[in-house]
């Protein structure tokens, strides 16, 4: 054992003294070492072949605080049973719920479990509820029992119909479930051999100190000699989160093809996300459901754009000088002064068409926070980013478009094929979706884009074809890392972070 330092050599001999196999926890307690050094001395035995380590995984039970509330005050289904009880084991389904005194919120769950479990039975032209037996207490309310006791409990531990109650409560948000990690360590052949030639435990020394130079016991030190071919812990450096990083060399890429960055507020004018698009005011999209709108202040002001607000307005209620017919409806200023927070990066297209630094011909991006209540899934969220941008000059046609749209998923996103589908937008004519596909991933929609039609255009003085997109950052970025569920993006799962590659 000349060459093992002293930590490898206390570990190798507390596996020894036990047996050859030992747990970390029990080697720690046994060496006086810390854990993290027993880990140290662990990975260089088995690199040397002297011993290996054992790791067995199992998933720990504990309560949520909703089971926690249920394990203090009963399931609601048992205390709808109990009601019923006192009814005479019947009653209409509004009396026994307020018998039962179960918040509103917890309604449909007992009425729901009382069936699911075959507990009672439920009318439904009489909504007339009858218990159908007297029920004992089930898995579920003896696994809360025991949760509330012992606090977590080892599910491979538990019988049969408790370890397959766990994830029904798991499903009700009842119950958390968290997986660990044990590990042993076992002693090989090799390190059997070396454990019993008996050589004693040396300490050794690190580092020179002042303290050991100046007394002169640096002679009779035992110097520890290093093995450079030994695993380290691995030591992860601060970067900037993979998606920052991602859309911060879009920005680059787009620069450097010359295009400019324009920008634009939050919180928006009705104006510039509706109006100004050629988005009739009366359109579904204006919905509460579609759009948050600012409840205080609920209106800003116009007065800077009101040279652009009476064209516009002329166009939707009769075309203008379009050669459209516009909308037929009397517009309203005030709906076009109403705040909101901004639902697509195209508004901010809309400000840069009046701005007095626009340049023509020019090319415009943008890459912002968009805002939409909409379901929450892995395709969606309240929140995203968009990547807009804007092409305008003469003779400009839908291929130009369509060629960069192609580069966008070929480069930025690393697709194999790209598909156009004819698609509906109020401001731009023709209009298409892009659709990209890669090997092993599958296709992914990634956003709208078209030619800005002359309702749109006209009224804001351009007067020359506008190249128009509207993509999505968040699944650009998804199909490039071969992530399947946006939410991921916006989590905390440290160790993705630190293994996400530099690029």
């Amino acid at each position: 054992m000349a060459d093992l330092r002293g930590n490898e050599r206390k570990t190798l001999q507390a596996l020894e003294n036990a047996g050859g196999r030992m747990s970390i926890p029990d080697i720690v307690k046994a060496t006086g070492l810390a854990h993290a050094a027993v880990m140290r001395a662990a990975l260089s035995l088995e690199t040397r072949i002297l011993a290996e380590v054992l790791e067995k995984k199992s998933e720990k039970a504990s309560l949520s605080e909703e089971g926690k509330r249920y394990a203090d005050r009963g399931l609601p289904e048992r205390h709808l049973v109990n009601a019923l009880k006192g009814m005479g084991g019947e009653g209409y389904v509004g009396a026994a719920l307020e018998a039962a005194s179960l918040e509103k919120s917890l309604s449909v769950i007992a009425l729901g479990w009382l069936s699911r479990k075959g507990w009672a039975k439920i009318g439904r032209k009489d909504q007339m509820v009858t218990l159908l037996k007297d029920p004992p207490k089930g898995g579920d309310e003896k696994l809360l029992a025991l949760l509330k006791e012992k606090g977590t409990v080892t599910i491979g531990d538990l019988e049969k119909e408790l370890r397959q109650t766990v994830y029904v409560l798991k499903r009700r948000n009842l119950v958390e479930i968290q997986e660990e990690t044990s590990r042993e360590l076992r002693l090989t052949e090799e390190g059997w051999n070396l454990a019993k030639k008996g050589a004693e435990v040396r300490e050794e020394v690190s580092q020179l100190t002042p303290a050991l130079i100046a007394t002169g016991r640096w002679r009779e030190a035992n110097l520890m000699k290093y093995n450079i071919k030994a695993p380290v812990a691995h030591v992860w450096p601060g970067k900037k989160h993979p998606y920052l990083r991602f859309l911060d060399d879009l920005k680059r890429k787009l620069v450097a093809l010359g295009f400019r960055e324009m920008v634009g507020p939050a919180v928006e004018l009705s104006f510039f996300n509706c109006d100004g698009l050629y988005m009739p005011q009366d359109h579904p999209a204006r919905d509460i459901h579609d759009m948050y709108f600012v409840k205080e202040p609920e209106y800003g002001s116009l007065d800077r754009y009101s040279q652009f607000l009476e064209s516009v307005g002329k166009t939707h209620e009769n075309g203008w000088k379009t050669g459209s017919k516009g909308w037929s409806y009397a517009f309203s200023a005030l709906e076009a002064a109403r705040l909101m927070l901004r639902s697509q990066t195209t508004s901010v297209s809309a400000r840069t068409l009046i701005s007095s630094e626009l340049e023509i011909p020019g090319k415009y991006f943008s890459i912002a926070r968009c805002y939409r209540p909409d379901v929450v899934d892995k395709t969606h969220l309240t929140e995203f980013n968009q990547v807009e941008g804007i092409v305008l000059g003469e003779a400009l046609t839908l291929r130009d478009l369509l060629g960069v749209l192609g580069r966008f998923a070929v480069d930025v996103a690393g697709a194999d094929k790209v598909r156009y589908r004819p698609d509906y937008f109020p401001f731009t004519e023709p209009s298409v979706e892009l659709v990209a596909y890669k090997e092993s991933y599958g296709w992914l929609e990634f956003g709208g884009s078209g030619i800005f039609r002359p309702e749109v255009t006209l009224p804001l003085g351009i007067k020359v074809p506008v190249l128009a997109w509207g993509l999505g950052a968040d699944r650009l970025f998804m199909m490039k890392t071969g992530i399947d569920d946006m939410r991921y993006l916006f989590g905390h799962d440290l160790e993705w972070m630190r293994r996400m590659e530099l690029v």
